[in-house]
Parts: C-alpha cells; sequence; structure tokens
C-alpha cells in the first residue's frame, strides 16, 4: 500500500478528539459497566486515557503492534501484550481509528471476548469493530492532533491548480 490509496485529509482537532470520544463513551456506558481498557498503541492511547476518565476505568493496558511509517501499513509486529487475566466481556478495547481492519483482526484474536470501540472507521475496517462515532471514506488520510502542527496552508484554489 502507498500514499496513492489517500485523496483527501480529515484533520481532527484536539478540541475534536476530545469531543468524538466522549460521544463513544455515551454509547459505551449505556451497554454495560466496564472493568478494563485495553489500548492499542500508540493510536489508541489518548482516546483509551479519555474513555477510562468518562468511564472510571482504572485498569488500563495497551497491546502495541507495529504496522503504520507513515502513510503505509506493513507486516504487523506484536511488541506487547497485556495480561490475559480477565479480559471478558467486559474489557474494553480502545484504538483511534479502525483502517483497513488488519491491525483489528490481530488485536480480535488476542482477545475475542473483548468489545472493541473505535473513534473513526473506514469502510473496509467496520466489521472488525462492534462500535465507533465517525466514519470517514477509505481513501481519506486521518491527521490526528499528535501527528500535526499548525502551519500555512495554501487557499484551495492554488492547491487546485498544483494538482
Amino acid at each position: 500500500m502507498s500514499e496513492e490509496r489517500y485523496h483527501k485529509t480529515y484533520s481532527v482537532s484536539w478540541d475534536q478528539i476530545q469531543r468524538d470520544c466522549r460521544t463513544l463513551a455515551r454509547e459505551l456506558v449505556k451497554l454495560r459497566s466496564w472493568n478494563r481498557i485495553i489500548a492499542v498503541a500508540r493510536g489508541g492511547l489518548v482516546p483509551a486515557a479519555i474513555m477510562a476518565r468518562e468511564l472510571e476505568v482504572r485498569l488500563v493496558d495497551t497491546v502495541c503492534i507495529s504496522s503504520y511509517t507513515l502513510k503505509n501499513q506493513g507486516d504487523m509486529k506484536i511488541l506487547k501484550r497485556p495480561d490475559l487475566d480477565g479480559v471478558d466481556e467486559n474489557c474494553l478495547i480502545i484504538d483511534d481509528l479502525v483502517d483497513t481492519g488488519k491491525t483489528a483482526k490481530v488485536v480480535r484474536e488476542m482477545f475475542p471476548k473483548a468489545y472493541f470501540a473505535t473513534v473513526y472507521a473506514k469502510p473496509e475496517g467496520i466489521p472488525m469493530v462492534d462500535k465507533f462515532v465517525t466514519q470517514v471514506t477509505q481513501d481519506t488520510w486521518i491527521l490526528f492532533p499528535w501527528e500535526s502542527d499548525a502551519a500555512f496552508c495554501d487557499p484551495i484554489v492554488d492547491q487546485e491548480k498544483q494538482g
């Protein structure tokens, strides 16, 4: 996969990620009482922290999987697995985004009983998660606030001229 698969960018601000995570938390609190959160690192760390606060979950762990380098998805490498004791239907897996579903598939296989929620989702990955807040097209690169910096950008008319 290469950069050619992304034709649009959806920029998410710190305020927007906070609002979207709280929206997700409002949906999740209706389902059950959660006793554990597993964040898919690194993208799921910020949403998991927000979820932990909003859902009053004190036990937060990580599963660390390496697959992305800038805009390309490569081979999956499991760098860290949490203790499997207590991973049941009251365990919540949180990630920032489900894209192709490849990472989510690996996580699902590790924790088949857990509930999987993401803040953002693309069509190819949607079947791998139980809940998400915002859907974007498959050809959209989501630019999270922890990946960006405020900078000047050309007006749209100039961007269109550049192709």
